[in-house]
């Protein structure tokens, strides 16, 4: 039975909306267990796993792990089993979970949009160079995320972790997953308010605390006060985004409701304005009505983007108000989506006359050693220290203006470039067949490849045009968000199965998001998908009119143009 001990009496006026069915919503008294993995958090909190992992299981090596902790508990301790090696794509949805698993560990580090400096980012390669086979990868929900990771070494790592100020508690799981901050708060000159103490008091408050270790399926959080929006607001669970009032100056809004996978919604604004020092109690509010009025009895309807459909924004608001908050909100217009770019890549001012600047892996792919070397060039130049960004990016905060040149240098020859090409710059590539047991396609290779033929086909594209590579439909690369966005399946082909993709184009966030457009019945194979890119871009190069972007661009192009069955010849 669930603790309802946290969730206030409902106050006698608020009606609440009740499904055609039993979902499975514990406030309306459906507390039975529906599902394997309702049954698995009632009999034991999953953060109890902890204890088991430190003086059980990395004494006693993989063997002895209980499949109920390996398969689901050990997910808040921000550990997955990882692929193993050389099963296809084809076998994804057909052998069963402990045929998929390898003996080795992924690992995700939450940095909820900390300041790291270099200590934290050396610790961070040395993880990566001692227990994980050199494996780092910047992910878009900010983390770094390792491969090969034994169980043995775990308590290890987390020594580590600890003393750089970082962890893996509920990087994965149900529960509230690593926060996206703004990658220059506290810094950027046309930043309308710093939430990071909002953010640290969140994770100081509910990270870790059981009457939030348990909701229905994961729960994404984005906060930002920069005007560019760049955590990707419209794609979160919950948002809290730089808003000023007239009378109250600045604070935040508050979007509820979005997401992507195969059922893709964008987060609904409520059009409030709180205070810094309020973000937090939202924060419990959204995310108690998420744990009591979730829907538990399907996983695939599990997520707060379907309650937030059912209920709309105004009843989610009063419900809000009303039960978890105990006073009205103060109202005040959603500020707009801007539609610029939110990477911060290149050399910014800050407000106190130093830079930041802003770094591109290609598709996310770092190392621990290229982590290692980031840390020596931030000690060598003096930088503050670095944030990652939702973009698969490093921003590099607190740069003395007269060592921007040479650290640029050194950021080159590092790998790092702040001076990326259109393609390095805007592709996003999730973890794939490599290591992921729900991936079909390679990614991130295969993007890397992408991004190399792209360059050399186009070297002086002077627009963004941004490519998001998925594995399989869950779009943890934001696939349908993108310009170009590549969602992994396999195409029959002369009767063979290969890799591909199914394309969604002129996806975009911010100012007039939209979903990216889906040719029916169009996919396209790997091994065809730079001539395929390649005519697309050239289309839109030569009919594309002043300055019209390519997302607007597709919008209105003929299907021929677009399914790449046409390419188009420079007048």
């Amino acid at each position: 039975m669930p603790d309802l001990r946290y969730k206030p009496e409902p106050a006698k006026h608020t009606e609440i909306p009740r499904p055609k069915r039993a979902e499975g919503q514990w406030a309306l008294g459906y507390t039975e267990p529906l599902n394997k993995n309702e049954q698995s958090k009632k009999d034991d909190d999953p953060l109890n796993v902890r204890d088991r992992i430190l003086y059980i299981y990395s004494k006693r090596g993989f063997a002895s792990i209980d499949p109920a902790d390996l398969r689901g508990r050990f997910r808040w301790m921000g550990l997955y089993t990882q692929r193993k090696p050389g099963i296809d794509g084809g076998k994804t949805a057909v052998l069963d979970e402990e045929e998929l698993d390898d003996e080795y560990f992924m690992l995700r580090v939450r940095s909820d949009g900390q300041l790291l400096a270099p200590a934290a980012v050396r610790a961070l390669g040395s993880i990566g160079v001692d227990f994980a086979r050199d494996t780092a990868d910047v992910t878009d929900r900010e983390n770094i995320q390792y491969h090969w990771i034994r169980i043995e070494d775990v308590p290890e790592i987390w020594n580590r972790l600890d003393e750089a100020g970082l962890s893996s508690l509920e990087a994965c799981g149900d529960s509230p997953r690593p926060f996206l901050g703004s990658p220059v708060a506290g810094v950027a000159a046309d930043e309308i308010i710093d939430g990071t103490s909002a953010l640290d008091e969140i994770r100081a408050r509910y990270i870790g605390d059981p009457a939030f270790s348990n909701f229905p399926r994961k729960f994404k959080t984005a906060l930002t006060g920069h005007p560019s929006h760049d955590v990707s607001p419209e794609t979160n669970d919950v948002a809290f985004v730089g808003t000023t009032h007239p009378e109250h100056g600045p604070g935040f809004d508050v979007w509820v409701g979005g997401g992507l996978s195969t059922n893709p919604k964008l987060a609904v604004p409520l059009g409030v304005w709180i205070p810094l020092d309020e973000v937090a109690d939202v924060w419990a509010g959204v995310a108690g009505i998420f744990r009591d009025y979730g829907y538990r009895r399907l996983r695939s309807k599990a997520r707060l983007k379907f309650l937030v459909a059912d209920w709309g924004g105004e009843k989610f608001r009063e419900v809000l108000e009303n039960e978890y908050l105990g006073k009205k909100l103060v109202s005040c217009p959603s500020p707009p989506s801007p539609g610029t770019l939110r990477d911060h890549i290149g050399v910014h001012d800050q407000k106190d006359g130093k830079k930041y600047v802003g770094v591109a892996p290609t598709a996310g792919r770092v190392s621990g050693t290229l982590l290692t070397g980031l840390a020596d060039l931030m000690e060598k130049h003096g930088v503050a220290g670095a944030r990652l960004t939702p973009y698969q990016k490093i921003v590099l905060i607190g740069v003395e203006p007269d060592a921007v040149d040479a650290l640029l240098d050194d950021l080159d020859e590092l790998g790092l470039s702040a001076r990326p090409s259109q393609w390095r710059r805007s592709t996003m590539a999730c973890t794939g067949i490599e290591f992921c047991k729900l991936a079909i396609v390679d990614t991130k290779d295969r993007a890397r490849d992408l991004v190399a033929e792209l360059e050399r086909r186009f070297p002086d594209l002077d627009t963004p045009i941004t490519v998001n590579v998925n594995g399989c439909p869950n779009a943890c690369a934001r696939t349908q968000v993108a310009d170009i966005g590549l969602k992994g399946q396999l195409v029959t082909v002369d009767g063979e199965q290969v890799e591909g993709f199914q394309v969604h184009l002129g996806g975009t966030a911010g100012l007039d998001a939209v979903f990216g457009r889906k040719l029916r019945a169009h996919k396209v194979t790997s091994a065809g998908l730079d001539d395929y890119i390649t005519s697309v871009v050239s289309n839109y190069l030569v009919d594309r009119t002043d300055g019209e972007a390519f997302a607007a661009w597709v919008a209105r192009a003929d299907e021929e143009l677009l399914r790449g069955d046409k390419t188009l010849e420079k007048a």
